[in-house]
């Protein structure tokens, strides 16, 4: 019995013993075989709570031995046997120590915890599983005695006794506060203490195959929009904004003092020991002498001066973050100057490096607002003055530009404005003062949702300068987010377009000649289909870059992707592979969102190994001048697949009566009452399929097993395309599967979808569809698409059956396939209960609890 399957058998018994003093009677159900269906109605919580808190420890098992294979790993082999580590890719990159120093000081990446509300677990259930989670990792341990073991158990019991009686529905939507404090919690669990974590795997790589450390490490920026993301939540104001800053900032520094503390406690050395040497003990008396100090420890110069740092943090004496490194630095130096760098690298070292990525801030801020928002408050402001040209105008843009380059440009009468307009004047005007203040990087980009033209950013730049901002050069980043296809295949051009206009380029150009492209992975596939948003993503990527660089500028890529296939979910290492060459550079941003953020940072390990993954994937493709050049066979393919492809999906989405099919055969209305986010699940109010969001659009679709958002389409294009290119076409396809990282890793993504797809179960909420007619019709094109999908995934790798190629993803989801199947028809049966105006409520909570175990099996929601 391996490790993993050791910690199921102990994990069930205990589960059983919960089962059996809370619910008796599910515990002869859940041994039955086969398992019987679940009761429904208001008799269904009991088994529906078994099973998610079931599902939950079964990830939790899952990743607590990922972590623990990967030290194994590492103690057998040797470091640069951990795949996807610093080791590995410098042991294949073969770089001289020159080479890594310089690519190592550009290397920056960015993980940005977005306000999704994908995360169907309450905080407070978070918090359990991260204990679940330590008290497996004490049990690794071969040194407890039984009855110590039988404590340890105890107590991993009693965890999962307060699942149980905690419950996982929150009975309330969650406020924007509680989403602050979420997103701060899992730096003050984890990732404050992964960070120096990484950088010290860093050095160690670089002594295990270099020979030497560098005195470099990778850099690493945290941003966040929780608090920042106004794109359809009416709840973040400025006010908000203020408020994430300001517990961003509070939260670091007691970060910050926690381990000042701790350091204080430990570096007793006594200068009348061991006197410091010049300059080092010169500089440790002027920290110390810029706080009120009290006589204690007078001759103990270390503890003093984190005493003198703490009081300074306390009391907001330092006036930048630079003065707060720099005394660190003194510290660290000081330690290696008396031969005890070891004590450095314990105590203050680990401070040091946090604080390089930490800062005043624990993580960037960003703002994020939709073009329709800043379109209309630019109109707003301009009918003060007289008639408003319409917008997309030569007479819109004219005016536009003539402003922008106005140099005594008169800011408006702000008593005059909407409620609307004085919030995103009042909100950039924060903006403003907050890149003036102690920590510059606290306050993020402006990232301008649904960017459709040139106009819609340089909008924001005229609605800056309205703000405060200046007018030679505008000290704000407006990263543009292109979302459609049709905006994806615009934007080299609307960039071109912005860097005509002298302000706007000048400003670009105080950036380093480096321009922020935010590319939507989400709306993307909901508006063309997974694969034609694969294709058309990263031919994106290829034109901006080459746009850019005929006006002397530089592309820098932010990722929005989500934690599912369809909004561009995939194994980082691969996926970060798969970008075209050319477009990282060093420089990666990406969002992690709902239940991927607990996935990858609740627990300071796989945080770690998350990092260290990231970082050294970003490593490898910069590094990686190598990469097979495109060969116009495949761009020609890729074209047509993606166009056939796009038709197909389109095609379903026009169907008559698709749009009702999708409201009877998932449960997206009754999304709404789970409440797992501050936001709303449409924007401005709207009901039709265009502005349903992408979250609850992919949660739905994985609801009721159809899962269309990740295949659907690929099957016809392969047919179609095979049925005109004849044999050459296969040769064509086949040559592309092995040799493109994209084709590849967009034919295995599809492929998970399409093994997790049920088409039995499918077709029981395709029951709930109360016209025949539509049933039959949309149902059957799925089902014939499925297939063909199936047919063509089955082409490309030979025959196999679909899922074969990934045999843990198999043994994970198989453990939990009979479940599953028994939830969902308890969720088809509820469903119709709550459609029924004559039993209205009865089905409600029992309803929301099956959404949830539906999520926990999945392992993700949207």
């Amino acid at each position: 019995m391996d490790y993993a399957e050791g910690l199921r058998s102990e994990l069930r018994v205990l589960w059983r013993n919960i089962l059996l003093k809370r619910a008796p009677h599910v515990v002869a159900w859940a041994e039955a075989c086969p398992l019987a269906s679940i009761p429904s109605g208001p008799a269904a919580t009991p088994y529906l709570q078994a099973l998610s808190i079931w599902f939950q420890l079964l990830r939790i098992i899952d990743e607590n031995a990922a972590v623990r294979t990967r030290r194994l790993t590492e103690t057998k082999d040797g470091v640069d046997a951990v795949e996807g580590g610093f080791a590995e890719a410098l042991s294949d990159l073969s770089l001289s120590p020159k080479q890594t120093r310089e690519l190592t000081r550009e290397l920056l990446a960015g993980p940005t915890l977005t306000a999704h509300p994908t995360e169907a677990k309450r905080v407070t259930v978070l918090e359990i599983h991260r204990r679940i989670y330590r008290n497996l990792v004490s049990l690794e341990t071969q040194r407890w005695t039984p009855t110590e073991r039988s404590e340890l158990l105890g107590a991993l019991e009693s965890e999962i006794d307060l699942l149980w009686l905690t419950g996982e529905l929150r009975l309330s939507r969650p406020s924007l506060h509680d989403e602050i404090e979420w997103g701060l919690q899992l730096f003050r669990d984890a990732i404050f203490g992964a960070v120096p974590q990484v950088m010290d795997r860093f050095d160690q790589a670089c002594l295990h195959v270099l020979r030497q450390t560098l005195n470099v490490t990778p850099n690493i920026r945290f941003h966040s929009w929780i608090g920042g993301d106004r794109d359809g939540n009416p709840n973040v104001t400025t006010e908000m904004t203020s408020l994430a800053l300001k517990r961003g900032r509070e939260t670091a520094i007691d970060l910050y003092l926690q381990a000042i503390e701790q350091a204080a406690s430990r570096l007793s050395i006594n200068a009348l020991i061991l006197p410091l040497p010049e300059p080092h003990a010169t500089r440790l008396k002027t920290i110390i002498a810029r706080a009120p100090m009290s006589e204690r420890n007078p001759n103990e110069p270390f503890r003093r001066a984190l005493s003198a740092i703490a009081h300074r943090l306390a009391e907001d004496h330092y006036g930048h973050i630079s003065q707060f490194v720099r005394d660190l630095d003194a510290l660290d130096s000081a330690l290696c100057a008396i031969n005890a760098e070891l004590l450095a690298r314990q105590h203050v070292r680990p401070l040091r490096r946090a604080a390089s990525v930490f800062g005043f801030r624990t993580a960037t801020l960003d703002i994020r607002q939709n073009s329709t928002v800043t379109t209309s408050v630019l109109a707003e402001l301009w009918a003060l003055s007289g008639p408003v040209p319409d917008f997309g105008s030569p007479e819109w843009s004219r005016r536009l530009r003539t402003e922008l380059a106005d140099q005594n440009l008169k800011c408006p009468a702000k008593d005059q404005l909407s409620d609307q307009a004085k919030e995103l004047l009042a909100l950039l005007a924060l903006m403003h003062s907050v890149c003036n203040g102690p920590d510059p990087k606290a306050m993020g980009p402006f990232i301008l949702s649904m960017t459709r033209s040139a106009d819609d950013i340089l909008g924001v730049y005229l609605l800056a300068r309205y703000a405060g901002f200046g007018a030679e050069t505008l000290d704000i980043s407006v990263v543009p987010l292109f979302e459609t296809i049709a905006d994806l295949r615009n934007a080299p051009a609307i960039l071109q377009e912005v860097l005509k206009v002298p302000l706007a380029r000048r400003s670009l150009k105080t950036g380093g000649n480096l321009i922020e492209i935010m590319l939507g992975y989400s709306d993307s596939g909901k508006d063309g289909g997974y694969f034609c948003s694969t294709w058309e993503l990263d031919r994106a990527q290829r034109r901006i870059v080459s746009a850019l660089a005929s006006q002397g500028f530089s592309a820098a890529f932010f990722h929005g992707r989500g934690g599912s296939v369809s909004r561009g979910g995939a194994p980082t290492g691969r996926a970060i592979a798969a970008q075209p060459g050319g477009t990282i550079s060093g420089q990666l941003r990406l969002t992690e969102q709902g239940e991927v953020v607990s996935a990858k940072y609740a627990n300071r390990g796989t945080a770690a190994a998350h990092l260290e993954l990231l970082l050294s994937s970003t490593l490898r493709h910069t590094a990686d001048q190598n990469e097979t050049r495109a060969r116009p066979e495949f761009d020609d393919a890729l074209d047509a697949l993606s166009e056939l492809s796009q038709t197909t999906y389109v095609s379903l989405l026009e169907m008559p009566g698709f749009l009702t099919y999708f409201q009877d055969a998932s449960p997206v209305e009754e999304l709404a009452r789970l409440k797992i986010g501050s936001r709303p699940a449409r924007r401005f109010g709207a009901a039709s399929l265009d502005d349903l969001r992408a979250i609850p659009w992919v949660f739905a679709w994985s609801q009721n097993r159809h899962l269309i958002a990740g295949w659907y389409g690929f099957g016809a294009a392969m047919s179609s395309f095979r049925r005109f290119r004849g044999a050459r076409g296969d040769e064509v396809l086949q040559d592309l599967f092995r040799q493109s990282r994209l084709f590849r890793l967009a034919v295995d993504e599809m492929e998970k979808s399409l093994y997790q797809t049920d088409m039995a179960v499918a077709s029981q909420y395709a029951e709930l569809v109360r016209d025949p007619e539509t049933r039959q019709r949309i149902f059957g094109a799925i089902t014939a698409e499925y297939a063909s999908a199936c047919d063509a995934v089955k082409f490309l790798t030979g025959g196999r059956a679909i899922g074969d190629r990934f045999p843990r993803l198999c043994e994970r989801f198989e453990r939990k396939r009979a479940e599953l199947g028994r939830i969902h028809t308890l969720q088809v049966d509820l469903l119709r209960q709550s459609r029924d105006k004559t039993r209205t409520g009865a089905a409600a909570v029992p309803l929301l609890q099956s959404m949830n175990a539906i999520s926990a099996g999945l392992g993700w929601t949207g």
